[in-house]
């Protein structure tokens, strides 16, 4: 299930196919030279991390207030609960395209809104406009990771006993001294966990950007997993041993955050 594709996906990168997908013979490490000369790859790496930065952080922010808020008790907690569930439970390309007509320029309830408020004096092509484009897509990347971000983070705020913070205000640290001091260094592994593991699901994000970018041509707002499909599939280039190197670059990125985050947290005993 994982090391025969892996190998396969290695032995693609090496190899040159018709345009058919039959294949034709070695080529060595060429694929992976040929990769570095494509003009669009500096633009789709450079959207990447715009892409993971944003998503990640601004969802590791939200969910910590999220979590704190879940945390606490007040009527409708459970019910709340739920609902933040529904995000998560919903189909990646479902949510992508309910966000999409919310975006639209024409009928779109976004536009509406704020048109109707008087925030914006006229609609804005929120996925056709290069400015507004990405901060679209990164606004629904951080609606679909909040639920499992906050449940991650609400898990570790549960295991911080009541008596630290009781200690805390008899030495009279105030509430922000007692959450920076306490709560954040007590939360680590839980944010350790929760920001890794949202790395590697947003750069290996495919339906979002996908959906939300379909009616833009060339690769002006791709990240690394579609232009790896565009490569292959669906631009004029038509290659599958180039697209197969960049799958293997994209995973030799998440095997090294992977590894990262293994020496973070220290998953080997320390000798006594």
């Amino acid at each position: 299930m994982v090391v025969y594709p892996a190998l396969e996906l290695v032995r693609a990168s090496l190899g040159r196919y018709s345009i058919t997908g039959l294949y034709q013979g070695s080529v060595g490490l060429r694929n992976y030279g040929r990769l570095l000369e494509q003009e669009a790859l500096p633009v789709v790496i450079g959207n990447t991390a715009i892409w993971v930065a944003g998503v990640v952080g601004l969802t590791i922010l939200i969910s910590l207030a999220l979590a704190q808020l879940l945390d606490g008790a007040f009527p409708g907690r459970r019910l709340v609960r739920w609902a933040l569930i529904v995000p998560w439970a919903a189909s990646l390309i479902m949510t992508a395209k309910l966000f999409a007509w919310i975006y639209d320029y024409y009928f779109g309830l976004l536009n509406r809104l704020l048109t109707v408020t008087g925030v914006l004096a006229r609609p804005v092509d929120w996925l056709g406009d290069d400015r507004t484009v990405m901060g679209a897509m990164i606004a629904v990347g951080v609606f679909v990771s909040l639920p499992f971000t906050t449940y991650v983070l609400l898990a570790g705020l549960q295991t911080i006993p009541g008596e630290v913070y009781e200690a805390a205000r008899v030495d009279g640290a105030s509430g922000w001294r007692a959450y920076r001091t306490v709560t954040l260094p007590l939360l680590r592994p839980a944010l350790l966990v929760a920001a890794v593991l949202n790395l590697i699901y947003v750069f290996n994000s495919f339906p979002i950007v996908w959906t939300l970018n379909d009616r833009n041509p060339g690769f002006a707002h791709d990240t690394m997993i579609t232009y790896m499909y565009k490569i292959a599939f669906k631009s004029a280039l038509r290659d599958v041993g180039l697209a197969a190197a960049l799958g293997v670059v994209n995973v030799g990125l998440i095997l090294l955050a992977v590894t990262g985050y293994l020496r973070m947290v220290r998953w080997r005993e320390e000798p006594v």
